[in-house]
């Protein structure tokens, strides 16, 4: 178990505009992922070092959208204005997860713009809906990597996450230290957080210094 990525929500009008300023903000370019046709959403990538990779991802104008449990969650982040969405947890086996959840993981994959799908299973999006400071789970079935698609240049360092660190701890089953590594986390009061649980920043060491993208 370890971390894999974490996603940032925008519309689909603003998924340009995000792209370029997260990107010119990091030092690192993004790469189109293509779309989501399970989830009704498209996303960009951008490479982190320590295999771990930036999504920003916005809602289509499609069913699954409003159906899918990603779609819905991805469509009420950007309903909101957008902003982090979550963090995603890597797993080499999603049936232990299924198992402790009680319900079956959900097959995803993205079709790239050249046409190459990446495909995986992921779980958890429901629990993320209702408690955004939980993560979701996910077993890679591609081996192509959103982390290797371009050169990695900046560094997770720090997370800042309003929430309770034993409520998180629980729900993975395991020490958060165990899923984050080195990663620092800096715990926030919901209450000083407008009442809002989730990520509330993320920092970034890049060749420029450190970025709170917030």
């Amino acid at each position: 178990m370890r971390l894999d990525h974490v996603s940032y929500v925008t519309s689909h009008e603003q998924l340009a505009d995000t792209v370029q300023r997260l990107g010119s903000r990091l030092g690192t370019t993004f790469v189109d992922g293509g779309v989501h046709p399970r989830f009704g959403t498209r996303n960009f990538t951008l490479p982190l070092e320590d295999g771990y990779y930036l999504e920003v991802v916005c809602p289509l104008d499609h069913p699954a959208s409003d159906s899918s449990p990603f779609g819905k969650a991805v469509t009420k982040r950007a309903n909101e204005g957008g902003g982090w969405l979550t963090w995603v947890v890597s797993v080499d086996d999603v049936t232990k997860i299924e198992s402790r959840l009680g319900r079956p993981a959900v097959d995803g994959h993205r079709t790239r713009p050249d046409g190459t799908d990446l495909r995986w299973k992921q779980i958890g999006v429901l629990d993320t809906l209702e408690n955004a400071q939980l993560p979701f789970f996910i077993q890679w079935l591609s081996a192509d990597h959103p982390s290797k698609d371009g050169s990695a240049h900046a560094k997770i360092v720090k997370v800042e996450i309003s929430g309770d660190k034993e409520t998180i701890a629980n729900y993975l089953g395991s020490d958060m230290a165990h899923a984050l590594g080195e990663v620092e986390v800096i715990w926030v009061s919901p209450s000083d957080n407008d009442g809002e649980s989730g990520i509330v920043a993320v920092h970034m060491q890049t060749p420029n210094g450190v970025v709170r993208l917030d």
